[in-house]
This record gives C-alpha cells, structure tokens and sequence, in this order.
C-alpha cells in the first residue's frame, strides 16, 4: 500500500533451501522448483497499491551479514468466456426534459473486447452539445475509515457533437485494446479492489453535465488452440 510504505502483506510464501552450510570457492549453480505454487492474483500496479510477486535468494553469511536479491515475475490469469453475459439496458432522463434509453450488448468483456451498444433519444427538450462515453477505472484500498478511493477516466470517446432529436438513435462501438486495462479484482486478500465503470455523458448548451454510470467486468481471455 503506497500510504501504508515500509509495510508489506504476504499472501503467498514458500521456501527451498538450496545448499547445506559449508563454503562456496567456485561458480556453483542451484536448480530450484516450485511445482505446487498457487498464483490467485494477478500482477497489478495501480494509484496506491501494487501486487508483485518475488523470486528472493538469500545467502546466510555469518561474518558479513546476508546477501539478498530479489527478482520480480509477472502473473496472468485467464478465463474462459463467461457462459451467463447479460446485455445492459438502462434509462435515463429528466422529467418533462430529456429521456433516453442506451443499451450494452453485454456486461462482461475480455481486454480486447468491443464494446457495442446503441442509445435512443425518446424525449430531447434541452439543447445537448455533445455526449461522450468515458471508461473509468475505481481503485479502493484499505477498509472502514482508512479507505482510500481515486477514480481514473482512461478513456473518452465522442458519441455525438451537436443537438439530437426525438426518435434519433446513434450506435456506439468501442475497442478496448487501445488503452491500458486490467481484469477486475474483487476485494484481493481483503486488501484492495479494482472496478471498471462506463460513463455516458451528456452537455447541454449552458454546460450543464448530465450522466449515467454503469460497472462493467473486464477479464484476461483464455486463447484456445
């Protein structure tokens, strides 16, 4: 936890001893393995929290202090396609002034995805100047009081420029392989969680901001052969 610095929270740990004690007067090298290691979580280095996983090597010296060095890896999970991926359907609107109507064509999406939808304008009595889709990235850490939150847009794509009109409906297709993602993490180790939300964002003339906020789920695609 980067406000938290100088604490560290181990949520694996193993250990191999390498060589018996005695002295080392040649280049010697050790074969190691790990062949049972369970990786849950996937590497992650975020706005206040970063989970690394370690290769240390210690040599033990009693005359000198222990050398240590350390040697981070990188860790990717993936998942197979969701077999249950609903669509999103929602509304929007402002009595008597604007409803609109968008939809998703589905609620979970691998980091290569496209995200489809389309957005119907059922009711426009206010000048909009233009609507803009944002993917947004909600960071959380720590727990109770000591909770920390910051909020990342990643990405702002424009939907419209200019006023629609009642009936109207505009399309929306957005790549996700562009910009830097994450799989979701859901309360890892009881120590932070990562969310991705889409954000419709409508202007009117007097720039007013108008929006709907909607989660999403992103994961690692398993490629199959």
């Amino acid at each position: 936890m980067y406000f938290d610095r100088g604490n560290f929270y181990d949520f694996t740990s193993l250990v191999r001893e390498l060589d018996v004690p005695g002295d080392i007067y040649e280049k010697k090298t050790y074969p190691f393995e790990f062949s049972t290691v369970e990786m849950p979580y996937e590497t992650y280095s975020g706005v206040n929290v970063r989970l690394r996983y370690v290769l240390k090597v210690t040599i033990s010296r009693g005359y000198a202090g222990s050398m240590v060095e350390y040697q981070d890896f990188m860790v990717c999970n993936y998942s197979p396609s969701p077999p249950i991926n609903n669509s999103i359907k929602m509304e929007v609107g402002i009595e008597d002034c604007l409803h609109i109507e968008f939809e998703y064509n589905k609620s979970k999406y691998h980091l290569k995805d496209v995200i489809i939808g389309k957005i119907y304008f059922l009711l426009v009595r206010i000048k909009i100047k233009n609507m803009d889709l944002e993917i947004r990235r909600r960071e959380s850490t720590g727990s109770g009081t000591n909770t920390h939150v910051e909020t990342e847009t990643l990405a702002k794509f424009e939907l419209m420029d200019g006023a629609p009109v009642r009936g109207e409906s505009i399309p929306i297709r957005l790549f996700l392989s562009p910009y830097e993602l994450t799989p979701t993490h859901h309360n890892i180790n009881n120590k932070f969680s990562v969310k991705y939300f889409l954000n419709l964002v409508l202007v009117d003339e007097e720039d007013r901001r108008y929006f709907k906020q909607q989660e999403i789920t992103l994961y690692r695609l398993q490629q199959t052969s």
